[in-house]
């Protein structure tokens, strides 16, 4: 009895010792999980969907990867092929080393191994040289895995680390370049391939050796039905699907937006944004169809963000990432630049807000000067007497400085910086002035984006959201809800542009408010619209900034935007319903209005010489007095066109031909008529002042 205490005693002191060694080693030695931390960033869309990876340091693609992450199926594979009794055993398996060394000893040669999952992670977490101590210092680490972790954390490494061929490491790495998505959905056959690449993954690369990979595949489909865990006619099913041959390009959507998501959290492995993977691909294209109108160095942003929630489902931030004559890397959704005529319809806003003026209030367009600065129209001509909503739509140079005199740029300046858009002034020291009215100002799309969303939403302001897990943010009044109603009112009503994108569709019946601007030099064309359910932003122009002669928003980002808005889902029967004025809107007439409405009173404004072209008068340019405009048939024998074009006047114009209206254009000193036959015809234009032109011209067949 003595001798027996004795023992236990030894027995337990000898316990409490190796406790005591193995706790020391522990902490002298901990588990070095550095190479863990040292992840790939993958960036999915709003549904899971990969839209751009970002390798490790060390030029890996290597993705967290959870046992939740990956088909059940490839587990229960995973675990019978390689350590059955993963569940049970602490890190090493008594029973798998016995019968290895057995089998050693009896064969002379090493015939199967007694690694453990567990033992292949510490391997994997500090690789070593293959010999016996490598193998004692792995099993130590297994215990030690073990010891810290839970079975799924240890089973999570394994799938994070294990090799798989070239610089994939991790299942997720492998599903995705071999199969083109993630494990979570994988094919028997798939599943059975990925199980057997990291005993041997350069040898096994099925973009490699075909062959060899095929033959291990199938091996460890016979193993499994051999397990259990399929049946036979699952794995003579699995057998006939051939191994994937090529190495599959890394997903690369919307790569701008995810390169700033991955610098914003560099250490984080899965960012879920608010991206839609279809819609991006889908307005990709268009901005690669769009840019080839233009000169090689131009480039084109485009923009979409779902109103409820600002959600940005769409990010393009040029026309081609590796263009670099475009200077494709950079994202222009965030270059800033000078944003032309498109914040009228704020400034317009807050004086319907301030009772400055009222979309029905005339007001006076002519030459003026407002102490020293003397802004001129795009097109250098003059209206006259038009109402604020014509003074909008027709984008009026001298009423937006007019109203932005009335309620103070440095107000309107507040206002915006109130709604989280800063105005980026040439000189950091200056104040805000009138000429931020004509884009004397820095903004990027983004900030437009955010700007007219909150029109679309009752003029509440709330920042862009492009993480999925992105707070939604405080809104912040940009507008009253009935000045917001009435801007949307008057945007709605502008006509589309001329000319849409060739085989493009159209907006699929949605009701765009939008509003172009055109940067002094033509730097920079803009459209910018809305619906009830999506803003969109396009911005046209060169990155670097220089010269673009003749690119204005009208012609170049708006037929864009039109493309854009007919590539969303369609609009719901609500969607295309106007909302109604919100309570204690001022619905008048001209004539019914307030005596101090009637007409816009400027501050500070000293008129000056009219226009010559508009003391003129309008005169025909094309067709001439007397000419013979000469025509082809069509192959069904119809009649183009004719190109009708004046200069001078006070806009808008109105086209006569033969006595018959063919149109009035606010915008434009052309038109187009449809003859109906050959022969003499007469043309008249007449100005918004009454004055008229015509002339008289011959229409004929070519080589008539």
């Amino acid at each position: 009895m003595v001798w027996a205490r004795r023992l236990g005693l030894v027995v337990t002191i000898g316990m409490i010792c190796l406790v005591a060694a193995a706790f020391v080693l522990d902490r002298v030695f901990p588990l070095p999980l550095d190479r863990v931390t040292g992840r790939s960033t993958l960036v999915l869309d709003a549904k899971g969907e990969p839209l751009r990876a970002f390798q490790t340091d060390d030029g890996h693609w290597r993705f967290t990867a959870a046992p939740a992450d990956v088909d059940p199926l490839f587990l229960r594979m995973l675990i019978a092929y390689e350590d059955r009794r993963f569940a049970d055993h602490p890190g090493v398996d008594p029973a798998a080393v016995v019968r290895a060394v057995g089998q050693a000893i009896g064969a002379g040669r090493v015939v199967s191994g007694a690694s453990t999952l567990t033992m292949q992670t510490a391997r994997l977490i500090e690789p070593r040289p293959r010999n016996l101590g490598a193998k004692l210092i792995e099993m130590a680490r297994a215990l030690q895995l073990e010891w810290h972790l839970p079975k799924d954390e240890i089973l999570g490494l394994y799938l994070t680390l294990a090799p798989y061929g070239g610089n994939l490491e991790g299942v997720r790495a492998a599903s995705l370049f071999y199969f083109g998505k993630e494990p979570d959905r994988l094919t028997v056959a798939e599943a059975a391939l990925l199980v057997s690449l990291p005993q041997s993954p350069e040898r096994r690369r099925p973009d490699r050796n075909a062959g060899v990979a095929q033959a291990e595949r199938d091996r460890v489909l016979g193993r499994l039905v051999e397990a259990g865990v399929i049946t036979q006619v699952q794995a003579a099913e699995a057998m006939e699907e051939p191994v994937p041959v090529t190495r599959l390009p890394a997903p690369f959507l919307a790569p701008h937006l995810a390169e700033r998501l991955h610098l914003a959290a560099p250490d984080q492995s899965i960012i879920l944004s608010n991206i839609d993977a279809d819609l991006q691909g889908k307005v990709e294209a268009l901005a690669v169809r769009a840019i080839t109108q233009f000169e090689a160095s131009a480039n084109i942003a485009i923009l979409v963000v779902a109103n409820d929630s600002r959600r940005v489902v769409a990010s393009v931030g040029s026309s081609g990432y590796f263009e670099t004559r475009r200077a494709g890397p950079i994202d222009m959704t965030t270059a800033i630049r000078s944003p032309g005529s498109t914040l009228k319809p704020f400034i317009y806003g807050l004086g319907f807000e301030d009772l400055v003026c009222h979309p029905e209030t005339i007001v006076v367009d002519r030459p003026m000067h407002f102490g020293g600065y003397a802004p001129k129209n795009f097109d250098r001509m003059y209206r006259g007497e038009v109402k604020i909503t014509e003074a909008l739509q027709l984008s009026l140079n001298i009423p937006a400085v007019a109203v932005l005199d009335l309620i103070g740029p440095r107000r309107f300046a507040g206002r915006l910086a109130q709604a989280g858009v800063t105005l980026r002034l040439p000189d950091k020291a200056a104040e805000p002035s009138l000429p931020i009215a004509l884009g004397g100002v820095g903004l990027t799309l983004r900030d437009l984006v955010t700007l007219y969303a909150a029109l679309a939403d009752g003029g509440r302001a709330l920042p862009l959201r492009d993480r999925a897990d992105a707070p939604a943010g405080e809104a912040a009044a940009l507008l009253s809800a009935s000045a917001a109603w009435q801007v949307a009112a008057i945007l709605r009503d502008t006509p589309p542009p001329p000319h849409l994108l060739p085989g493009e569709s159209t907006a699929n019946g949605r009701q765009i408010a939008y509003k172009t601007g055109t940067s002094y030099g033509f730097r920079d064309a803009w459209a910018v619209g809305f619906d009830r359910d999506y803003t969109i932003g396009i911005w046209v122009g060169r990155p670097d900034g220089s010269f673009s002669p003749g690119r204005m928003g009208r012609d170049a980002a708006a037929p864009v935007l039109y493309a854009a808005f007919g590539m969303l889902p369609p609009p719901s029967a609500e969607a295309l319903r106007r909302a109604p004025p919100p309570a204690g809107t001022l619905i008048a007439t001209q004539s019914e209005l307030p005596p101090g409405l009637k007409r816009l009173r400027p501050r500070r404004a000293d008129p000056l010489a009219l226009a010559p072209a508009e003391r003129s008068g309008p005169r025909l340019t094309l067709p001439l007095n007397g000419s013979t405009v000469e025509v082809a048939r069509g192959s069904d024998g119809t009649l183009p066109t004719v190109l009708l074009q004046a200069q001078g006047g006070t806009m808008p114009l109105t086209w006569l031909v033969n006595g018959v209206p063919i149109g009035t254009s606010p915008f434009r000193r052309q038109a187009e008529w449809q003859p109906d036959g050959l022969g003499r015809a007469s043309v008249t234009v007449i100005d918004a002042a009454g004055r008229a032109v015509s002339a008289d011209f011959w229409l004929a067949t070519a080589g008539s």
